[in-house]
Order: structure tokens, then C-alpha cells, then sequence
């Protein structure tokens, strides 16, 4: 009996034990709550951030740097005799970049001095041909005057004589009064061939004003192309057009390079970024906002700019085959537009040489920015 109790006495133990090692279910691992928990506070922190950068920033990766690049050619064909800067080397405006043989345009400009000497030479030969004629002219008017003389002098004694002799009066004879007749006549001829040689005089004043002219007016031409050869002859030198950096030279003394050619490249110092936004970027875009830029060239570097301007057109439109979207099969395709962006002058400063046309960036405008004091800065 007391076995028996004993034994109901362990066996309810027993049985309630049982029921609570009997479910299925473990209880969760406060660890893999934590991760998911906190994988869900990254997701939405990221999720937000992405929500409001999408509100607030505006961001595009087709941004590079942008400068102005010189072609250096030459104006006159000839043979490379000296070549004075090196690849990347700094040049002033100004500064000798190449020399050619000048012998053929030094010839050139010989050859029209000497034409012009010459020419000159006539020049004073017509002078005293004009003052030779002159001095002519003036002795025929002489002769003109002198023959009026005359003929005042044959017309008073046929006057005289004609008035001696009537029908009742014979004061002198027939001859007389004939040839006092005659004398006039001969007067008046003389008079008329005065005044003939006298115009042919002035004539040849004419004409050899005229030569001379025509000689002057040659001076003139050969002078012009006096100046056009010597300016040929000063094109022998090739100048650097501004001042910035050599690249991409390809000329070499000994090298026969013809009008237009390109020999190198002088690029400026001075560079901005030209950033390739979408159209649907634009409406919160403004002139004068600050943007904050990242050159692929400078890892960890930020660097600051300014929208300065937008484009006047989108990039399609300057392409050499711009699309023609009047067909049946249109395709929406959403258009960038260029936008410039001004430099920080100290950013330029620090990172001279470093930044230089072509480099991709990566451009970021916050929107919402009070542009109004940075308009009022930039215009004064």
C-alpha cells in the first residue's frame, strides 16, 4: 500500500513535465531579431535618404571638364627650320612656337621694292615731263598773245588803208590797201594756229598729269602688296594665339606644312564643367545655385562650383545628324541639356594643371537655394 501511494504520488510530476516538452515551436533567437531589425532600420533609412535626395537634389554623371582649346596652324605654306616648345610645356601669348624658311617671301618682298623704285623713278621723269610741257604751254600763250598783237596792229592799217582809198580819193594805191588786206588775213591765221598750239600745249599737260597719276596710283598697288608680302614674310613665325599649355604637336623641323594645317594645340588654364542634366531635371535648376562637384582625376576630393548658364539648345540639336522624330515609329526619349558650371576660383587655383579638359565629374545641385545673394555678388 505504501508503494502504491508512492507511486501515485510521482506519477502527477511526471505527467505535468510532459505536456511542456511537448510543442513543436522554439522560442525565437533574440539575435536573429536584432539583424532583422536592424536590417529593416537601414532599409528604411536608405529608402528614405533616397526619397528625400530625390525631393531635394538634383545629380547627373554626365558632367566633364571643359576648357577653350586653340588649333595653332600656319598661314603660309614653307619648310619647318625651327621648333621652340616641348609637349605641355607653358607658352605666353606671343611667344615664337615654330619658325619656317622665310627665303621665298624675303625674295618676294625685294622684288617689290625694287618695282616700287623703279616705279618712283618714272614718277620723277613724269614731273619734269609735266614741267617741260608746262613751260611749253606757257610760250605758246605767248605766241597767242603776241599774234593778237598782231592782228590788232593788221586790222587797224587795213582800216586806215581802206579808208584812204575810195572812189573819190586815191590817197594811196590798190597794192597797198591789198596787202594791208592780206596782212590781216595772214594775222587772223596766225592767231587761230596760236591758239591751236597753245591748246595741244595744255593738252600735253593733261596727258602727262594723267601718266603720272597712273603712276602713282601704281605706287600705291605695289605698296599694298608690299605690305601684303611682308606680313607674309612675319607669318614665317608662328605665334602662340593666348597663353595656356602645349598639346598635341605633331610638327617637326624639316616638315613642309601648307595654310590651315594644324601643327598643335594651345589649351587655357581656365576650365569649367559642363554638366549633361536631363530636361526633367531642369525645372528646379536656377543660375547662380552652388554645386558640388567630384572629378573621377581626385579621388576624395570635393570640389565647388556655380551654375552659371544653360545651353540654348539640347545636345541633339548640335549633333551632326540631328534624330527626325517626325516618323510613324516615335520613340519618347528623354533629352539632356548642357548646363555650366563656373569654378570656384580657389579650387581652379589649388588643382592648376590637374584639371583639364575632358575629365569625367560627377555633379550635384541641392534645390531650394536662395540664388538672390549670389546674383547681386555676381553682378557687381
Amino acid at each position: 500500500m505504501a508503494d502504491s501511494h508512492t507511486q501515485a504520488a510521482q506519477t502527477p510530476p511526471t505527467q505535468a513535465a510532459t505536456p511542456a516538452a511537448a510543442p513543436g515551436k522554439t522560442p525565437p533567437n533574440k539575435r536573429v531579431l536584432g539583424v532583422v531589425g536592424l536590417i529593416a532600420l537601414v532599409a528604411l533609412g536608405a529608402g528614405g535618404r533616397m526619397w528625400y535626395r530625390s525631393h531635394h537634389y538634383v545629380e547627373t554623371e554626365n558632367a566633364y571638364v571643359t576648357g577653350r582649346v586653340h588649333p595653332v596652324s600656319s598661314r603660309v605654306p614653307g619648310v619647318v627650320t625651327r621648333v621652340l616648345v616641348d609637349d605641355n610645356q607653358l607658352v605666353k601669348a606671343g611667344d615664337v612656337i615654330a619658325e619656317l624658311d622665310p627665303a621665298d617671301h624675303g625674295v618676294r618682298v625685294e622684288q617689290i621694292e625694287a618695282q616700287i623704285a623703279s616705279v618712283e623713278q618714272q614718277i620723277g621723269q613724269a614731273d619734269a615731263q609735266v614741267m617741260q610741257v608746262t613751260a611749253q604751254a606757257s610760250a605758246a600763250g605767248a605766241q597767242v598773245r603776241q599774234a593778237e598783237a598782231q592782228l590788232v596792229r593788221a586790222r587797224q592799217d587795213a582800216e586806215r588803208f581802206g579808208q584812204l582809198y575810195t572812189e573819190t580819193m586815191k590817197a594811196v594805191s590798190k597794192s597797198e590797201v591789198d596787202a594791208s588786206n592780206a596782212a590781216r588775213a595772214g594775222a587772223v591765221a596766225d592767231v587761230a594756229a596760236r591758239r591751236d598750239n597753245a591748246a595741244a600745249a595744255q593738252a600735253q599737260i593733261a596727258a602727262a598729269g594723267a601718266g603720272r597719276d597712273v603712276l602713282k596710283a601704281q605706287v600705291k598697288v605695289l605698296q599694298a602688296q608690299l605690305k601684303d608680302a611682308r606680313q607674309q614674310l612675319a607669318y614665317n613665325r608662328i605665334l602662340a594665339p593666348v597663353a595656356g599649355r602645349i598639346g598635341k604637336r605633331s610638327v617637326e623641323v624639316g616638315a613642309r606644312v601648307q595654310p590651315g594645317q594644324q601643327l598643335l594645340a594651345v589649351v587655357e588654364d581656365e576650365v569649367w564643367v559642363t554638366a549633361n542634366f536631363k530636361e526633367t531635371q531642369l525645372g528646379g535648376l536656377e543660375p547662380g545655385q552652388q554645386v558640388a562637384l567630384e572629378v573621377d582625376a581626385l579621388p576624395g576630393k570635393h570640389l565647388a562650383g556655380r551654375v552659371h548658364s544653360f545651353s540654348p539648345a539640347s545636345g541633339n540639336q548640335f549633333a551632326l545628324l540631328p534624330a527626325d522624330n517626325a516618323t510613324g515609329n516615335f520613340t519618347k526619349i528623354v533629352q539632356r541639356v548642357p548646363v555650366k558650371i563656373v569654378l570656384d576660383p580657389a579650387d581652379v587655383k589649388k588643382y592648376a594643371g590637374r584639371l583639364v579638359p575632358g575629365m569625367s565629374v560627377v555633379a550635384e545641385v541641392e534645390l531650394g537655394q536662395d540664388t538672390r545673394h549670389t546674383q547681386t555678388a555676381a553682378a557687381h
